[in-house]
């Protein structure tokens, strides 16, 4: 089959031919329908991650769909033609106290990550672990579910998790891959939307999607005293999807007093913060990510209830994977890319 893998020798992505994977007592085989790539994914190539390929070479990936052809001899709860979709880091206990946070936090030391510490997805058939993927509801739309196994679960958890009551005000720092979703989930949950973004295309989809207010920071410098205007005292909380240092410092500013910053994008550098703000209860701070299995079946079931979907650029494909990666580099293009099999 092929797949595309990173080559930690050259620092780049190549289409490969490679045997199809045999599944392992807990696996599922699956033949894939839609891969797609999140932004996380370009940490490879940045060297800004802890997880570092153990294999020259390994296949991409951790957002995918796809169809069942295979299962290991201690799978449970599956069978050859369901439609499922699984969490990004596998073979982790799903028990330990570490695991009720991150299954990278797995007191056995065993949790793998999809495409980087272990294979991933953007391939004709990979592997998932099943005790860390779900059959699909039906009648699911699976090309456009893909994205939401990474973008979708952590956009969910990051507006949920901000704990607001309905007709509170929650803003949107970065409204590309995560960001569009998150504005889809938070007006789903009756919350008031203000979306910020520095790219105006990318304003124009949240508006379209239900933001109420929105700013572009490098077109209105004194955006911050504005917000803080027309909500009354500011946002109950800002969840930043941005990758970007400067979306970090200034999401304070746009918070009312203990209002909380969402921490989800991952910025090269790391985040400054002033310690007697936080001491003082001027802002709270939080993070999250697509997380546990545990987590995993309430996003997905409630983006099918309500109709959420992704803003998805599909190619058909597997060579097209560098025109994505591409895209994704520089954030000229709203939503996700994917490669539909």
């Amino acid at each position: 089959m092929k797949a595309a893998q990173y080559n930690r020798i050259s620092n780049k992505v190549e289409v490969n031919e490679v045997p199809i994977p045999v599944p392992g007592e807990h696996d599922l085989l699956i033949k894939n329908v839609c891969a797609s790539l999140c932004h996380s994914d370009l940490m490879l190539f940045w060297g800004h991650t802890a997880e570092k390929p153990p294999m020259d070479k390994v296949t991409i990936g951790h957002e995918n769909t796809g169809v069942v052809v295979a299962v290991g001899s201690k799978v449970q709860g599956f069978k050859i033609g369901d439609k499922v979709g699984c969490l990004g880091c596998s073979y982790a206990c799903y028990e330990c106290e570490g695991c009720r946070v991150h299954n990278l936090f797995c007191k056995k030391g065993t949790g793998r990550l999809h495409g980087f510490t272990i294979d991933g997805h953007f391939a004709e058939y990979s592997l998932a672990d099943a005790r860390n993927s779900m059959v699909l509801p039906d009648g699911i739309d699976l090309v456009a579910t893909a994205p939401l196994f990474c973008a979708g679960i952590t956009a969910y958890h990051a507006v949920k998790q901000c704990n607001l009551e309905p007709g509170q005000w929650i803003v949107v720092i970065g409204c590309g891959g995560l960001g569009h979703l998150a504005i889809q989930y938070a007006r789903a949950m009756n919350l008031r939307v203000i979306a910020i973004d520095i790219s105006e295309p990318q304003l124009q989809s949240a508006r379209t999607l239900g933001a109420q207010i929105t700013y572009n920071p490098l077109a209105d410098p004194g955006y911050a005293a504005d917000l803080i205007s027309r909500t009354e005292g500011g946002a109950h909380a800002a969840a930043v999807f941005s990758a970007s240092n400067m979306a970090y410092e200034n999401a304070p500013n746009v918070l009312r007093i203990n209002g909380l910053m969402m921490v989800v994008g991952i910025p090269k550098a790391n985040l400054s913060i002033n310690a007697l703000d936080i001491l003082l209860g001027k802002y709270r701070i939080q993070g999250v990510s697509s997380g546990t299995p545990q987590r995993m079946r309430e996003p997905i079931e409630f983006s099918h209830t309500h109709g959420i979907k992704p803003h998805l650029t599909t190619l058909n494909n597997l060579e097209d994977i560098h025109s994505i990666i591409e895209k994704m580099e520089n954030g000229k293009d709203a939503g996700r890319f994917g490669i539909v099999f």
